[in-house]
């Protein structure tokens, strides 16, 4: 079985060494940079999620993937995610097909409705359209990524008669993921519009979610569609030793949660809680290179995935913590978990 490792940022604004916040602007380089590196650390894949606030400065993380695939050859490339639900199915098709086209056929694209909705009254979206907006601007998605005409018509944008959409894609379609946070009927839609599974795994024991490996492989089978694979998206941060890495993360973790806590419906963690989520059965990543290489190998066995990508990084941390991170997975976990598994 081939396995894939990938690393994910939502643009996590940066500090300097004494805590100061940096600038959106030098944040925004910073991952560019971090994407370049990820490649020579041996990663297979770098996604950057859309987010729409100050401590997520990344609303159009295509356009910083296409910089990064400017200078790199390897490397696969795509969002992590992107909210479908308030963007046009269309732009975000060519914005990828267009990334494809640049980086050589390295594009891939995760879609999700957006747990973080801040982008649905920046664009003028109703929270109450919150699944008719994503179930109708998927399924458009999924004729759109078949390449030739379109013909389509919904509610929620107008609709297309044989409608050309450009660019053209080289060599067949990018491939393209679902995000899912627990809700079975997404798992089920995946199948349905023949989308890969992406499982956002952030609180709890991951092995809850082999109901829903399970469900996609049974859900894809009364479709009559061929296996697709599943891939684990979990926050953690790689330091030297689980005592290093621990104390650079908590603190950041903590204050994060505390942040969005009221809009996402979260607890605000404590040190017993971060400590349970960080040991052997929780949704955390976080220690030194082999903690976190046995935690992927257990969880990727238990969760029949063949890809796992560690969502890296936490506003307040600096670019060279985050660099250290990226060598230490890239250079050490990867290695490792590849020879657990073997």
């Amino acid at each position: 079985m081939t396995y894939t490792f990938g690393l994910d940022t939502f643009g996590d604004r940066n500090s300097d060494a004494g805590g100061k916040p940096l600038s959106h602007a030098q944040t925004i380089r910073n991952v560019a940079e971090e994407g370049v590196f990820a490649e020579q650390a041996g990663v297979d894949f770098f996604g950057i999620g859309e987010h729409h606030t100050e401590y997520f400065p990344m609303p159009a993380g295509d356009v910083v993937l296409a910089a990064i695939a400017a200078r790199t050859e390897k490397i696969r490339l795509g969002s992590a995610v992107t909210v479908l639900s308030s963007d046009d199915p269309v732009r975000v098709f060519q914005r990828y097909a267009t990334l494809n086209a640049i980086s050589d056929g390295r594009a891939e694209v995760i879609l999700g409705r957006g747990s973080s909705i801040e982008s649905f009254p920046l664009f003028g979206y109703d929270l109450a359209d919150y699944e008719e907006l994503f179930e109708e601007k998927a399924t458009l998605f999924a004729e759109l990524v078949k390449g030739g005409p379109v013909t389509w018509e919904g509610k929620t944008r107008p609709p297309l008669l044989n409608q050309d959409v450009v660019p053209h894609i080289e060599s067949g379609p990018f491939p393209v993921w679902i995000g899912v946070g627990g809700n079975p009927q997404s798992v089920i839609r995946a199948a349905r519009l023949g989308f890969s599974l992406a499982l956002a795994i952030i609180g709890g024991p991951p092995d809850r979610f082999a109901a829903y490996s399970q469900l996609f492989q049974r859900a894809l089978e009364k479709f009559g569609r061929p296996p697709l694979p599943v891939l684990v998206h979990s926050p953690g941060h790689v330091a030297a030793t689980d005592e290093q890495a621990k104390a650079e993360f908590w603190p950041r973790w903590r204050e994060l949660i505390a942040l969005v806590a009221a809009e996402r419906g979260f607890a605000i963690p404590t040190v017993q809680s971060f400590e349970t989520e960080t040991g052997p059965h929780g949704a955390l990543y976080v220690g030194s290179p082999e903690t976190v290489a046995q935690k992927i190998a257990t969880n990727l066995r238990a969760l029949d995935a063949t890809r796992f990508d560690l969502k890296y990084g936490m506003p307040g941390l600096t670019h060279d913590q985050l660099m250290t991170n990226i060598e230490l997975y890239g250079r050490q976990v990867i290695p490792r978990v590849r020879e657990l598994l073997s």
